[in-house]
C-alpha cells in the first residue's frame, strides 16, 4: 500500500474529484518535514500532527500552539513519520492530531506512560470508525483497492485514539462520540490565529464590495460538498432567475450543475487558493453559503465558514445543523432549515436588506474577535491541559556522577516515578545521557542556562535543589511553582578558609522563599537552630537487594576496603591509608574504591577499583571484610549501612553524619578521629575475636534491614508532596 495513498484516503477531506494518485501528489509538498524546528528545548506539549493537508493541521495544531504559547505552555510539533522514541524526554504531554498507529507511535505511548506522561487524541472530523464513516456518500465512487486503503487509516486512527488519556475535539458532536473511547473529552473550538486576524483586517481596509452586485459564495472545500450544494440548488437558481444582480462566486471543487449553465455569465469561478489569499475571496462576497446536510457525521463539521467570513464582515447563510448552531439566528447569521422554501425566503430577505447584512455582519465580526481567536480563546484550553499533565518534579544537580549524594535523589526521583510523578533530573554537567539502573529509567536533561539559551522552559510543578550552587539556578527559573532545596551536608565546610565560595554555599540557608527538605537529622538540627528554617525531613534509606549477604570466613588474608575520593579533604581519605600503613602486609590486603580521584603515590593499595557503576558497588563491599570509614565531614554516610548490609563490619570515625545509626560495639567499632592507633587497635580485635565479628554482623545486618527503603518509602513521597 502506498504510504501518501493511504494516508489521503484516511479523511474525506483529502479526497478530490482528481482521484487518489493526483492527490498524492498534490498533498506531497504539505508534508510538513522540511518545515519543522529541530528539537532542542524542554517544552511543556509535543504536538505529533498525522494529516498532510495544511487547512485542519494549521487549525488543530498551528492554532491550538498559539493558543497555549499565549498562556504560558511552550510547545513544539513533529509531523508523526519524522517522530523518534528520543523525543519523549524533552516534553511533559503529548497531543497527536488525527495520528494513525505505527510501530513507533504505539512504542512512544508506552514510554510516555511509563514516565506518567499525559496522551491527548485531537481530532475534527468524525474519521475514526467505520460506523460514522460509511454514511459518506462520495465513498461509493471509490475503488476496492482506494476503500480498503481509506478504512484502513480510519482503524488505525481509532487504535491511536483508543490508547491515549484524554481527546480534545472542535464541536459537541464529535465530543459525544469521542467520549465512548477516552475518558474525557474536552471541545475547544476552532479559533482564528493572530495571522488571520491580520489578514482579516488589511482585507476589510482594502476590498470594496461592488454595490451593483450581490455575490452570494460557496467556498466548496471538495467535491463531497456537492451534495450540500445540491440541496439548496433550487432556491439559488430561483432567486439567479428573479434577481439579475445577483452572482454566484464558486471557490474550491464544485461541478457546475446543469441547472446553473443559463446563469454562466454570473458565475465566478476561482481555484483553490492559499488560506492567506482567503480574507480577501470571502470579503468580495456580500452572502457567504453554508449549506450542510443534517447527519450525524455533518453534525461534527466545526463553524469555520462562519467565523472565517466574520473576521472579514461578511454575513453568513447557514444550515441549522451541528456546530452552525452557534449562531445566533438575525442576531450574527441566518439560520435556515434545510428546505427550498426556508432557504429560498431567507436568503432573498438578506439579499434586499442591505443595512441588515451590515448590522449582522458586524456582530458577527465583534463576537468572533472577542472569542474565536487564539490569543483571547486560549485560557480554558489551556487550563484543561495543564490539569491532566502530571505534577511535575525536577531534582537539579550538579553532575550525575556517582556520589551518595546523587544516589539518594536518583532513589528518591524512582520512587516519585512509581508513584505516579513525572520525574526528572538537570544537570549542569554537560552530558545528558538518562540514567539507567534497575529501579528503571530517568530522564537527565543538560541545562544550558549559563550559555546562549535555556535548554528548560517548561513549565515545573516543583524544583528541588541539590547543591548550593544548584539553588542558583532553581531561583533564576521563571516558570516554576515551588522550589525546595534538599540539605544533604553543611555546604559551608567543604570549602577551606580562605575560599570566596565559603559564604556563599552559607548564603543558600537563610532564603525565606523556598523550603527546606533533608535526609539527615544532623542537617534538621542546624537548619533549625542554627538558622531558624522550617525543615522537613524524611530518614535515609539502601535497597538491600543490591548489598546481598556474603559470608564472612576470616581465614586467610583479610580484605579491608576503603572507600571515599582521595580529592575531597573533607573524606580524610589519606587518613584511612595511614591506619593500613601501621596493618601487617602479611594478614591484610587493601582495597581502594574511589568514583572520583585516584590513589596518592604513597598509598598503598593491592586493588583499586575506579568510577565502578553503583549498580555494581555491592559486589565490592561483598568481597571484603572490614571496612575502613574516615570521612570528617558526612551528611549522611551511606558506606558503612552498604558494608552491614552485606554482612561485613565497619571501622569508623563517627562525625554528624553517621553517629544518626552508628552504635559502637554494636553494629560497628568506633575510634577517634586522628586516633591511627586506636583504629589499628580496633581492626586487629574484629580479627582475633570471633564472637565480636559475629555480634557486630548480627548487629550491622539488623540496622541495615531497619533503613530498607521499602519501609519508608511513603515517608520519601510525603517529603515532596507536602511541600
Amino acid at each position: 500500500m502506498g504510504k501518501i495513498g493511504y494516508l489521503a484516503g484516511k479523511t474525506i477531506s483529502t479526497i478530490k474529484d482528481e482521484g487518489f494518485v493526483e492527490l498524492a501528489k498534490k498533498t506531497k509538498r504539505y508534508i510538513f518535514k522540511e518545515n519543522e524546528k529541530k528539537i532542542q528545548q524542554v517544552k511543556d506539549i509535543l504536538f505529533i500532527n498525522g494529516c498532510y493537508l495544511p487547512h485542519p493541521s494549521r487549525y488543530r495544531v498551528d492554532h491550538q500552539m498559539e493558543q497555549l504559547n499565549s498562556n504560558n505552555i511552550s510547545c513544539d510539533q513533529v509531523f508523526y513519520e519524522n517522530l523518534t522514541i528520543e523525543l519523549e524526554k524533552y516534553y511533559r504531554g503529548f497531543v497527536f492530531f488525527r495520528c494513525p498507529i505505527t510501530d513507533t507511535v504505539k512504542e512512544f505511548i508506552n514510554k510516555a506512560k511509563t514516565n506518567n506522561k499525559t496522551i491527548f487524541y485531537d481530532i475534527d472530523d468524525l474519521v475514526f470508525d467505520k460506523k460514522y464513516t460509511k454514511t459518506i456518500k462520495h465513498l461509493d465512487t471509490l475503488s476496492k483497492e482506494e476503500l480498503e486503503q481509506y478504512y484502513d487509516g480510519v482503524n488505525r486512527m481509532q487504535e491511536t485514539l483508543k490508547l491515549c488519556d484524554y481527546a480534545t475535539t472542535t464541536t459537541e458532536a464529535l465530543a459525544n462520540e469521542l467520549k465512548k473511547y477516552v475518558k474525557e473529552v474536552y471541545i475547544n473550538r476552532n479559533t482564528a490565529s493572530e495571522r488571520m486576524c491580520e489578514l482579516s483586517l488589511k482585507a476589510i481596509k482594502n476590498i470594496e464590495k461592488d454595490k451593483n452586485k450581490i455575490i452570494l459564495g460557496y467556498l466548496s472545500g471538495s467535491i463531497t460538498h456537492n451534495a450540500d450544494f445540491e440541496m439548496i440548488l433550487p432556491a439559488i437558481t430561483k432567486i439567479m432567475k428573479e434577481k439579475e444582480n445577483v452572482y454566484l462566486k464558486v471557490v474550491g471543487e464544485l461541478d457546475l450543475p446543469e441547472e446553473l449553465k443559463p446563469f454562466s455569465d454570473r458565475v465566478i469561478k476561482e481555484k483553490f487558493v492559499d488560506w492567506q489569499k482567503l480574507p480577501n475571496i470571502i470579503r468580495s462576497l456580500d452572502i457567504n453559503l453554508a449549506p450542510l446536510e443534517d447527519s450525524l457525521f455533518n453534525e461534527a463539521k466545526s463553524e469555520n465558514k462562519w467565523s472565517e467570513a466574520a473576521l472579514v464582515k461578511t454575513i453568513t447563510v447557514a444550515s441549522n445543523v451541528g456546530a452552525f448552531k452557534v449562531i445566533e439566528d438575525n442576531v450574527d447569521g441566518v439560520l435556515c432549515q434545510n428546505s427550498i422554501d426556508d432557504w429560498y425566503n431567507k436568503l432573498t430577505k438578506i439579499i434586499e436588506n442591505r443595512e441588515k447584512r451590515e448590522l449582522i455582519a458586524n456582530n458577527a465580526y465583534n463576537r468572533v474577535l472577542k472569542n474565536y481567536v487564539t490569543t483571547y480563546s486560549g485560557y480554558n484550553y489551556t487550563k484543561f491541559i495543564k490539569s491532566k499533565l502530571t505534577k511535575s518534579i525536577a531534582f537539579v544537580l550538579p553532575t550525575t556522577n556517582i556520589s551518595g549524594g546523587v544516589n539518594v535523589i536518583i532513589k528518591h526521583c524512582n520512587i516519585l516515578k512509581k508513584h505516579g510523578y513525572d520525574v526528572f533530573i538537570i544537570t549542569m554537567g554537560d552530558d545528558d545521557t538518562n540514567i539507567v539502573n534497575n529501579d528503571g529509567e530517568l530522564d537527565v536533561i543538560t541545562s544550558e542556562h549559563y550559555k546562549k539559551y535555556d535548554k528548560v522552559i517548561c513549565h515545573i510543578d516543583k524544583m528541588v535543589a541539590s547543591l548550593w550552587s544548584t539553588l542558583y539556578y532553581c531561583l533564576d527559573y521563571r516558570n516554576v511553582d515551588k522550589i525546595a532545596y534538599l540539605v544533604q551536608n553543611y555546604e559551608t565546610n567543604f570549602m577551606e578558609y580562605g575560599n570566596y565560595l565559603k559564604e556563599i554555599a552559607n548564603s543558600t540557608y537563610s532564603i525565606d522563599k523556598i523550603e527546606y527538605l533533608t535526609i539527615s537529622k544532623w542537617c534538621e538540627d542546624w537548619l533549625i537552630n542554627d538558622f531558624e528554617r522550617e525543615v522537613k525531613y524524611a530518614p535515609n534509606g539502601i535497597k538491600l537487594e543490591q548489598f546481598p549477604i556474603v559470608e564472612r570466613k576470616f581465614n586467610g588474608k583479610i580484605k579491608i576496603l576503603i572507600e571515599g575520593n582521595s580529592d575531597d579533604y573533607y573524606k580524610n581519605v589519606d587518613e584511612s591509608f595511614k591506619i593500613v600503613e601501621k596493618l601487617d602486609k602479611e594478614k591484610y590486603e587493601i582495597n581502594f574504591l574511589s568514583y572520583q580521584g585516584e590513589p596518592k603515590k604513597w598509598y598503598c593499595v593491592d586493588n583499586f577499583m575506579h568510577k565502578v557503576p553503583y549498580d555494581e558497588v555491592g559486589k565490592v563491599y561483598g568481597s571484603c571484610d572490614i571496612l575502613i570509614k574516615s570521612s570528617i565531614l558526612e551528611s549522611f554516610s551511606y558506606p558503612p549501612l552498604e558494608m552491614m548490609a552485606t554482612g561485613g563490619i565497619a571501622v569508623v570515625a563517627p562525625n554528624e553524619g553517621n553517629v544518626e545509626y552508628l552504635k559502637n560495639e554494636d553494629n560497628c567499632l568506633l575510634y577517634e578521629q586522628g586516633n591511627i592507633a586506636q583504629a589499628v587497635e580496633q581492626i586487629e580485635r574484629i580479627r582475633k575475636d570471633k564472637e565480636l565479628r559475629e555480634k557486630l554482623i548480627k548487629g550491622g545486618l539488623k540496622t541495615a534491614k531497619s533503613r530498607e527503603w521499602k519501609k519508608i518509602e511513603k515517608e520519601i513521597v510525603n517529603l515532596y508532596i507536602n511541600f
